[in-house]
């Protein structure tokens, strides 16, 4: 015992000295620190003197009586400073007594110890009665202190009064102990020293805290230890009731106990997994050991994790269920969304599709556009008659037992839909914070639902613009053969008796039509630019091959190098070859010839399509010439040279121009050679 005493007034002393360290280099304004620095001070020298030489001895009472002196005087310090109004006269006559009879106790200890042996018998009587009434008067003291501290004072003060009265408090029960039982017991000696530890750590709290700190407990950590204190409580009652059975059971107490160990633990196990049980348990946790119900850090991660589920889990629309549900501990939830004039069913989590309807309800979608307030359907029930929700609640939802809460999903100041709830395992009534935080969650997955349904639009509005695309390049190339099929009709006016003009012209007729399915092949939606990978073309047949379906038109002429292969798609490349040539044919006199060249460059090969025209601007070719729906020819669609260039990317080509107004026109393509590359892959083979 007197082990136990010395050590836990060392520790005490130890962290009364951190503190008065700690205090001394502290900024914290609201304190004074000097008269606390040197009340932290005396109390760490009371305490060592304790620890080293004993509660008894007259230097340990000098030192307790400095202790006394210094906190009285931090005291009188701090209700000047942080009361209300200034102490008055009787407060600190008050403050003079104390600190008097404090003085007298130390005197008459002091006589005690010189004195007779009667002398100190009489003494050692009176001096747990002194020390008390000094106890008695300073508890006294710190509670008009506390009650004259602006409401406005910093949290650390009411952490030192709270201290300063842990104290004294202290103080009036091992003197009062002492004084009653006539003797000084080591088992108080030993409860003060822990007790004062506890008030150093109450100290060591004030000078932590500032004025917006707080001490938050987890509530993960609050669960899991108060787990840990049911298991520990549930063992020591089977140790007891264990005991119990071995002392009154006989010979059966060994079977008795194993009987009761099995069935105890069989309830316990039972009790743990009902939900209803479990649910019940949390509600009262988080009402009665928190301030606030929800952990809304930990709900807000779990909330948009769900919501933001990778590809391949639910459907949004059954995620958004799952998230707004998880808040509410729901079992179930359907999701309900405009549909014409009303909400109808249209995704659910957990909830039979049997018992929805299938038609729309106009008057509660109007209801919760209006109000956008949160219904329980549980108080409609209860009020029916009076409640303003009943007229808008389909007849559906009253009759399903398990629909619990309607919360509406507003966005941008209209209704995104509505996610209806089933009841919990635990039941309860809400208050404002989940009325509160179900009306944020409900616009946030309004929020992701207006998203989605906008996602849904631009994809079919690309779908709409690929096709208007498709259609725009599709009716420049109609416009080409709609010019070949007006001028042949115009030379068969006057070449019709001839046998050549018409075998030309059944040619030209079913070089149209092939081409007019082609278009229409393209301008279906199952046609997804069904182009070749670049391969080895040999460029003159195909070239000759534009150059006589020309002729008819215009005059045009093709010359080059007969060898010339390069790395083409030979569809792509007619089609791009065929843009450039009719261009050029639109843009040159009647009797000016179009003339395409072929030469190779390097590593590449050059197609150019020359013309004799009228030529362009360089601001033209610059900022307008490959731009969809700009033309410098009357009737022009300006798609040609737009939808050539796509082509020429695509085959990893490109197109150059030179052009002068007045002059004509030079449209060069450029590719990739297939015999450089064949030469590559021979030398890195």
């Amino acid at each position: 015992m007197t082990a136990l005493i010395l050590w836990s007034h060392a520790l005490a002393a130890l962290l009364f000295g951190a503190l008065a360290l700690w205090a001394w280099r502290s900024t914290e304004s609201s304190l004074p620190r000097r008269p606390l620095v040197s009340a932290l001070g005396m109390t760490a020298l009371w305490a060592l003197a304790v620890a080293g030489i004993g509660a008894g001895e007259i230097v340990t009472h000098i030192a307790e009586t400095l202790r006394n002196l210094a906190w009285l005087g931090f005291m009188i310090v701090l209700h000047r400073r942080d009361g209300n109004v200034r102490p008055p006269l009787a407060l600190g006559t008050v403050y003079g007594v104390v600190a008097l009879v404090a003085i007298a106790s130390l005197t008459a200890h002091f006589i005690g110890s010189t004195g007779t042996p009667d002398v100190a018998v009489q003494v050692g009587n009176a001096l747990p009665l002194l020390r008390m009434l000094v106890a008695v008067a300073a508890l006294v003291l710190v509670q008009a202190l506390y009650s004259a501290l602006n409401p406005a004072a910093g949290g650390s003060l009411r952490w030192i009064v709270v201290a300063l009265a842990g104290l004294w408090l202290t103080d009036f029960l091992l003197f009062g102990t002492a004084y009653l039982t006539a003797q000084w017991r080591l088992e108080p000696l030993v409860l003060r020293g822990l007790a004062m530890i506890v008030v150093g750590s109450a100290f060591g709290i004030a000078l932590q805290r500032k004025e917006e700190w707080n001490v938050r407990v987890s509530r993960t950590v609050t669960y899991q230890s108060l787990s840990l204190v049911a298991i520990g409580a549930y063992f020591a009652f089977l140790a007891l009731a264990t005991s119990a059975i071995a002392t009154v059971g006989g010979s059966n107490a060994r079977i008795l106990q194993t009987a009761f160990v099995l069935g105890s633990t069989a309830a316990i196990l039972t009790l743990v997994s009902n939900s209803w049980l479990r649910g019940w348990i949390k509600v009262k946790l988080a009402k009665h050991f928190f301030r606030h119900r929800y952990d809304y850090r930990a709900e807000w991660m779990r909330f948009t994790e769900t919501l933001g589920a990778p590809e391949g889990a639910a459907p949004l629309e059954q995620r958004i269920v799952r998230a707004m549900a998880d808040l509410m501990v729901s079992p179930a939830g359907v999701l309900l969304v405009p549909d014409g004039a009303g909400l109808c069913p249209s995704a659910q989590w957990n909830w039979d599709p049997g018992t929805l309807p299938v038609a729309a309800d106009p008057a509660l979608s109007t209801h919760l556009a209006a109000t956008g307030r949160i219904i329980d359907l549980d108080m409609v029930r209860r009020d029916e008659p009076y409640s303003p929700d009943t007229h808008a609640i389909p007849q559906w939802m009253l009759d399903a037992p398990e629909a619990w809460l309607l919360v509406p999903l507003p966005h941008l100041g209209k209704l995104a839909g509505a996610i209806l709830l089933a009841r919990p395992p635990a039941s309860r009534p809400l208050d404002w914070e989940d009325f509160d935080l179900l009306k944020v969650a409900g616009r946030q997955v309004a929020s992701y639902l207006c998203e989605a349904r906008a996602q849904e639009a631009l994809a079919d509005a690309q779908r709409f613009d690929e096709f208007n695309r498709r259609f725009a390049f599709i009716l420049h190339d109609i416009k080409n053969l709609v010019s070949q099929l007006t001028l042949t009709a115009r030379n068969a006016e006057r070449h019709a008796d001839k046998p050549e003009f018409r075998a030309d012209m059944v040619a030209t007729l079913h070089d149209s039509a092939e081409r007019m399915n082609g278009l229409l092949a393209r301008l279906s939606q199952h046609h997804r630019s069904r182009t070749e990978a670049p391969h080895a073309v040999e460029l003159v047949p195909l070239v000759e091959r534009i150059a006589a379906a020309r002729r008819t038109q215009h005059p045009v002429t093709s010359s080059g190098a007969r060898n010339a292969i390069a790395l083409a798609d030979p569809a792509a490349l007619e089609q791009l070859l065929g843009h450039l040539v009719q261009n050029a044919i639109e843009a040159s006199p009647p009797n000016e010839p179009v003339t395409i060249a072929i030469s190779p460059i390097g590593a590449d090969i050059a197609i150019d399509v020359i013309d004799q025209g009228c030529g362009m601007s360089p601001g033209f070719v610059r900022d307008k010439l490959f731009k969809p729906f700009v033309s410098s020819k009357p009737g022009g669609f300006g798609i040609g040279a737009f939808e050539a260039r796509q082509l020429a990317d695509a085959m990893q080509g490109r197109i150059e121009v030179v052009s002068r107004e007045g002059q004509g026109t030079r449209f060069r393509l450029i590719l990739k050679s297939a015999h450089a590359v064949g030469t590559a892959v021979e030398r890195a083979a």
